[in-house]
């Protein structure tokens, strides 16, 4: 199996005004990058703001797993590596199309995928463990309210200036501890997604699990599927995203990682970045 790069920055200490609240009560959809020039100075400022207390230091390919080598019938598309995401542009962090899981909610994980192909579906990830650095170039991107590239796909109904009041977007997210996974279902038999009634990372009330907008008996069929699966096998849901679980007795609760999402070659020893 190819070694994973594990150099990282362990952020503990995040701006005073956001708590330290359970997954289960965080916000919906946590958006990606910059783009260049006036973006990115606001990504800089976002990124001088934080903290100087933290640590580093390594976590072993044993704590850390590439998720298909764990599933392999997994389907990955993985969004924030390419620009197809609410940013429009590849995410800080993201160097490598691949799911990282720690090992413990891969394995979980390879329970609920038995589970779901028993009932006709595969499990499609969108993302798995995302890098600090990729939090960070959020809370930059939407203070840069002029930049609005996706808006007519995936916040057509909301003005980006209200992305965090509005709790689409936050300045944490349970990504960086490494047992979080962003994922849908596969119809085996129609083999296209499930359909779930509202899209992946949609700024909007429909991402909510119990949405207040009309849903096929399909729709809520898939959605139950997913959601009894995923709790079935150690997994927590959170009410704001149809598509986001968190392993219960995720090994990592306190720490935030930010290590680059990436695939090293096989005896490569290089340390920091």
């Amino acid at each position: 199996m190819k070694h994973l790069y594990f150099f990282l920055l362990v952020t503990l200490c995040l701006p005073s005004c956001i708590g330290q609240k359970p997954e289960a009560e965080a916000v919906a959809p946590e958006p990606q990058p910059l783009l260049s020039g006036v973006a990115d100075s606001v990504y800089a400022s976002a990124v001088s703001e934080q903290p100087e207390k933290s640590r580093s230091g390594e976590v072993s390919d044993s704590d850390f797993v590439v998720l298909a080598d764990v599933v392999p019938d997994i389907i990955q598309e993985i969004r924030y590596y390419a620009t197809y995401n609410f940013v429009g542009r590849r995410i800080p962090g993201y160097e490598a199309p691949v799911a990282l899981l720690t090992r413990r909610a891969a394995d979980s994980l390879a329970q609920v995928s038995r589970d779901v192909v028993a009932q006709g579906y595969r499990l499609k990830v969108f993302d798995a463990y995302r890098p600090q650095r990729a939090v960070l170039y959020f809370v930059g991107w939407a203070r840069n309210v002029s930049d609005t590239l996706m808006k007519p796909y995936f916040y057509p109904e909301i003005d980006k200036a209200d992305c965090f009041r509005l709790g689409y977007l936050a300045h944490r997210s349970g990504h960086t501890r490494g047992s979080t996974i962003d994922l849908t279902l596969f119809d085996m038999a129609s083999e296209r997604e499930a359909d779930m009634g509202g899209t992946y990372d949609f700024f909007g009330e429909v991402s909510h699990y119990w949405t207040r907008q009309p849903l096929s008996k399909e729709q809520l069929r898939h959605r139950r599927i997913l959601r009894e699966a995923m709790m079935r096998h150690g997994f927590l849901p959170i009410s704001t995203e149809w598509w986001h679980f968190t392993l219960a007795n995720e090994p990592f609760p306190n720490t935030e990682f930010d290590f680059p999402v990436a695939l090293m070659p096989e005896n490569d020893s290089r340390g920091g970045e």
